[in-house]
């Protein structure tokens, strides 16, 4: 059950040495090793703290950058004992790190964001339910998990898209169903794990809003976010959102509060809406960490959603974020290298005004990996537009 009950403050930990006492730095550590957790562990070393990461991987971008790396599964009891041995909090990278080993950690230190609000957003019926408990309309969907169930999804719900509960993200776990033949025949190529069916909705556009709250209930957000997704994968992050209203905008950024309230959140959390034809508003789903559409943060902004995780964690003053400059975000997927057979044109794109290039140091490049990301700022929105689609030419990213 989610406890909804006042948060109790927590105390700012305080980043850094004891100045002259020799001491090390206090420690944060982290579930997960991948480039979420890479960029947290730059942005809580560029304010002193020292960093644990927990991965089984050694190759792990973030074990790679971090002071120690505790190469262990994510429920090995000796790794999570050393991991609250060294920390002072801990944080997740990713949602699919089991709530369990959250809450075992929790029983020695200050875990953000807590297992209950994880364990909500690893499950897509459980998710949509607490929208509605916030008050946030979502798609109509059905829930599937037997074969009853599937024989009375309502006509309605169709063409939708059938995903699976658990463990789906970025396109995966997914199917687009026209009829109740390719429904059931989906379901079973999914394994008939139990799954949501969403009806499928005219889509202006996507947006997501990211929310940072601290244990005071204090919450900031970062700008509304537009974004494009191609096969699942996100593509481009457009800020500010140029097809989006301001009174779109405001009703977004006021429900995703609402559903980190509601979740008595603490920590970074993105939820991802799709805006309908006329304004109306749904939300999609949502992340319980740093999302891949903030990444523009980091250059965009005078405070990243990295910095923002650490601040939450560590009960540090959150400030709100301000866009200094309009931006475009382009991922850099595997299939840049795999295609080509060679490396991508790096000095075509560092060429051009405005361009940041973040590489996640993964080993190998393939087809639908995350590898890295491009931020194009500029004065203008059209400036950044402009040359965005220059390094996107210059990479071979379809143009949009």
């Amino acid at each position: 059950m989610t406890d909804h009950k006042q948060a109790v403050p927590a105390p700012f930990i305080v980043p850094g040495p004891s100045l002259g006492e020799g001491s090390p730095p206090i420690t944060l550590g982290v579930m997960g090793g991948g480039q979420l957790a890479r960029m947290f562990v730059h942005a809580a070393q560029q304010m002193g703290y020292a960093t644990a990461v927990l991965d089984a991987d050694a190759a792990s971008p973030a074990g790679l950058v971090a002071h120690h790396h505790i190469r262990t599964g994510y429920l090995d009891a000796a790794g999570l004992a050393q991991l609250a041995q060294c920390s002072a909090a801990i944080t997740t990278e990713f949602e699919n790190v089991p709530a369990a080993a959250l809450a075992t950690l929790a029983l020695q230190r200050p875990v953000s964001p807590a297992a209950e609000a994880v364990a909500v957003c690893q499950d897509r019926a459980a998710e949509k339910a607490h929208f509605a408990r916030s008050g946030v309309p979502c798609a109509p969907y059905a829930c599937i998990e037997t074969d009853a169930q599937l024989a009375a999804v309502d006509a309605a719900l169709l063409p939708g898209i059938l995903k699976t509960t658990r463990l789906g993200y970025d396109g995966k776990g997914q199917a687009r169903v026209a009829d109740r033949a390719a429904l059931a025949l989906a379901w079973a190529a999914l394994g008939r794990v139990p799954c949501v069916l969403e009806q499928m909705l005219p889509l202006a556009c996507e947006i997501s809003v990211i929310v940072a709250r601290g244990a005071s209930a204090k919450s900031v957000h970062l700008p509304v976010q537009q974004n494009l997704h191609r096969a699942g994968v996100l593509t481009t992050t457009t800020v500010p959102a140029p097809d989006v209203p301001a009174e779109v905008q405001q009703r977004a950024i006021a429900s995703a509060h609402a559903i980190a309230a509601t979740l008595n959140y603490v920590g970074v959390l993105c939820v991802e809406f799709f805006v309908l034809e006329g304004g109306v508003l749904v939300a999609n789903e949502m992340a319980p960490r740093p999302h891949n559409s903030g990444h523009y943060s980091i250059d965009a902004c005078d405070v990243s959603q990295f910095d923002l995780q650490v601040r939450a964690m560590t009960g540090a003053p959150l400030v709100a974020p301000r866009l200094h400059s309009p931006c475009v975000m382009l991922n850099l997927m595997g299939d840049l290298w795999s295609e080509s057979g060679h490396a991508p044109d790096w000095a075509g794109v560092l060429a051009l005004p405005g361009a940041h290039l973040h590489l996640y140091g993964k080993a190998s490049a393939r087809p639908g990996r995350k590898m890295g990301h491009l931020t194009v700022t500029a004065a203008s929105a059209e400036q950044a537009g402009a040359v965005a689609r220059q390094a996107a030419a210059v990479l071979g990213i379809g143009a949009w």
